[in-house]
């Protein structure tokens, strides 16, 4: 079977982006997390099965069934003690068996049988920088969410009707699914997070300050103003188009964070308005890099008026030099007549108007 491998990577995106409510970006805590995907049949331009993790923003391990191995994606990750790879690459195999299992029992609950279904988990913890700590477990099924785990209480809660058996089976007395991953989100996830923290401390916590650049696009009696911020680190950024430095304009469009090829990150916010006169616009920028926010006026281009004067001005000189030109001629005309030059006669056929003939 063949299927459409953006539409299989949109499925699973949508899924990570609608779950991602909690605040992974934060200016000084740290958080670990990890997503783990499986997809119900090969041949999707997709790994059958894989898991991804997360320190911050910084992405740290991968491992998938195409590889089979625990892979570091950061130099700084080869600092862990010896034997984690061998450990990690184990806990993979059998994670990779259990949600293959997973994605079948879902399609059992739906009613399925064949076509193209994604399992989806996703699970951290943050230490935040007042010192509190906190965690989420969430799982989905198809781009949508299947059941979460309440980290309080250790139970997980289902979020559509196909989920309620395997709630009621993870949280039963023999199972304590909840208990058991909510004791690792307090305390092993933690004590990792720690570690990793320790380990990439000088990549995870430099200061990048953020560029930025506003723009204006006509559209008839209105104008969109762009503000484009990029090249900063770390992620966490908030960006906001002022109306007279103090008034936000709230209709606007924004981006998701992008990451760039160097690490750092970049992000743009657009606005409609409908500029009057003593009206300014700006774009204002608050990151951890620094010490106030930046605060850049628009100014609209001067291009279009800048090019009609030039045209005037360009347009004045040939003119004047066209005057000039004759004048000079029929005086040098009138001063060779009375003396020894005449003008040339010529036919319209001549290629060459510009010799003259000696007289007697």
């Amino acid at each position: 079977m063949t299927v459409n491998s953006n539409a299989a990577g949109r499925i699973i995106v949508h899924f990570f982006r609608a779950a991602a409510g909690f605040n992974v970006q934060q200016s000084d805590g740290h958080s670990l997390r990890y997503y783990e995907t499986v997809v119900s049949a090969p041949g999707s331009g997709l790994p059958e099965y894989s898991d991804v993790g997360y320190v911050d923003d910084r992405e740290i391990v991968n491992y998938n069934s195409d590889t089979g191995r625990y892979r570091p994606k950061v130099p700084w990750m080869e600092k862990v003690e010896d034997g984690y790879w061998e450990r990690q690459t184990q806990i993979g195999k059998q994670n990779e068996a259990v949600s293959k299992h997973n994605v079948r029992t879902a399609m059992s609950r739906f009613n399925q049988t064949g076509g193209f279904h994604s399992f989806q988990r996703m699970y951290g913890c943050e230490r935040r920088e007042d010192g509190s700590i906190t965690g989420y477990w969430q799982e989905g099924y198809d781009g949508r969410e299947f059941l979460a785990l309440d980290t309080q209480n250790g139970i997980y809660i289902p979020t559509m009707a196909e989920a309620q058996i395997t709630t009621q089976r993870w949280n039963s007395p023999e199972e304590q699914a909840g208990e058991r991953d909510k004791n690792y989100l307090q305390n092993i996830c933690i004590e990792w997070l720690q570690k990793y923290v320790e380990n990439g401390r000088e990549d995870l916590e430099r200061r990048v300050r953020p560029r930025v650049k506003v723009s204006g696009q006509e559209k008839g009696d209105s104008m969109k103003l762009h503000c484009q911020v990029y090249g900063f680190h770390p992620r966490a950024v908030d960006v906001k188009i002022m109306k007279n430095g103090e008034d936000e304009v709230h209709s606007f469009e924004t981006t998701n964070v992008l990451p760039n090829a160097d690490g750092t990150y970049q992000i743009r916010v657009s606005a409609e308005v409908t500029p009057k006169e003593g009206d300014s616009y700006s774009c204002n920028v608050d990151h951890s890099s620094l010490k106030e926010p930046l605060n850049i006026v628009w100014e609209p281009t001067k291009t279009s008026n800048i090019w009609i004067i030039v045209a005037v001005i360009a347009g004045v000189v040939v003119l004047a030099l066209g005057i000039g030109g004759f004048v000079l001629y029929r005086s040098k005309s009138k001063h060779k007549k009375g003396t020894v030059y005449t003008p040339a006669s010529h036919s319209d056929t001549s290629s060459d108007t510009s010799k003259v003939q000696v007289t007697a």
